[in-house]
């Protein structure tokens, strides 16, 4: 493409985000609430959900657009039927890197078949190590030995390094930030720490229940001293750290003290095809009803085009009374 698509900020897409499904066989306090997503919660019919087929046709799309790299996400991508065909699908994409954003819990019966369809890399949520502390944080009995069990699992076939997310939210979970760091250091994983983001309106977010990265980094270097180094590549939203005695590094994401939406390049597309431009976007943009009208490539191409070069979303940054009540899509349908 001679001229990369950008949004009025000058901002390309290279990053697409696909939710495979709304549903999680976790209910945590981050996205999926058990008092909003309980019994009775009504998810998306099947027939409302992109098929592998459609998915596939607009990452091409995508990737004509200048999209590098596809993370398939959910709620939790594992429970959707044979999603190693979508892996395989995917992995035919030209110049376009595959990854997959999972709770782990599936990752023991997964891992094998999907490496084999030719998924590459992973990234796992875990929230802390004590049973109890990821009971109050996913509500869920899954112990966190499965979830452990998935990570071994997903190394051992060659999905590494691993990345572990945890998402850390004071008054719960930030006792186990320590833990967490000890455990995963020098096994070969990334551990990375999310700040507590103001993500939908379903939960109960508020600015002090946000524990800052930099008190994440004093928190592990008082014991295990660390070391900033430099982005793997430009627009990177982790900032890196490694441990001086050589035991491998740790990633913060400051969504909320140190915003950067300056640099964000992701789009993202929920399980039912409507396009987002910012995890906190207000509305989304009808792509399945263009696939099943009979639109063509270049019709999606001109639609997707038009999307993105009027985005001019900076939430993150001009985070205020003005925004706080803005309606915000959640978590379960457009992933992280």
């Amino acid at each position: 493409m001679a001229v990369p698509l950008q949004d009025t900020l000058g901002r390309p897409v290279r990053d697409l985000r696909i939710s495979v499904t709304d549903r999680c066989n976790f209910r945590c306090v981050y996205c999926m609430p058990k008092e909003i997503y309980g019994r009775g919660y009504q998810f998306l019919e099947r027939r409302q959900l992109l098929t592998f087929e459609e998915i596939e046709r607009l990452s091409r799309v995508f990737a004509s657009l200048g999209v590098e790299k596809i993370r398939l996400t959910g709620g939790e991508p594992l429970l959707r039927r044979e999603l190693e065909r979508l892996v395989e699908m995917l992995g035919g994409i030209p110049g376009v890197e595959l990854t997959l954003t999972t709770n782990g819990s599936l990752l023991p019966l997964k891992a094998r078949v999907l490496a084999d369809a030719g998924l590459r890399r992973v990234t796992v949520s875990l929230d802390s190590l004590d049973d109890q502390v990821f009971k109050a944080m996913n509500d869920v009995d899954v112990p966190v030995e499965r979830v452990l069990a998935g990570i071994e699992a997903a190394a051992a076939v060659g999905l590494s390094p691993v990345k572990v997310n945890m998402v850390v939210k004071r008054g719960v979970n930030e006792d186990s930030v320590l833990p967490m760091a000890r455990y995963f250091q020098g096994s070969g994983h990334i551990l990375r720490f999310i700040e507590y983001m103001d993500v939908g309106h379903t939960n109960g977010w508020r600015l002090d229940d946000v524990v800052s990265a930099a008190e994440i980094v004093a928190t592990i270097g008082s014991e295990l001293p660390l070391e900033p180094i430099e982005p793997n590549y430009a627009g990177e939203v982790a900032r890196r750290y490694r441990y001086r005695d050589g035991g491998g590094e740790i990633g913060v994401i400051a969504s909320v003290t140190e915003p950067f939406c300056g640099a964000c390049t992701r789009a993202r597309l929920s399980a039912e095809g409507r396009l987002y431009t910012c995890l906190f976007a207000t509305e989304g943009h009808d792509l399945r009803a263009l696939v099943r009208g009979g639109a063509s490539e270049s019709d999606l191409a001109e639609r997707i085009g038009r999307v993105w070069r009027a985005r001019g979303d900076r939430y993150s940054e001009l985070r205020s009374a003005e925004t706080a009540d803005l309606p915000k899509i959640e978590m379960s349908y457009i992933g992280g």
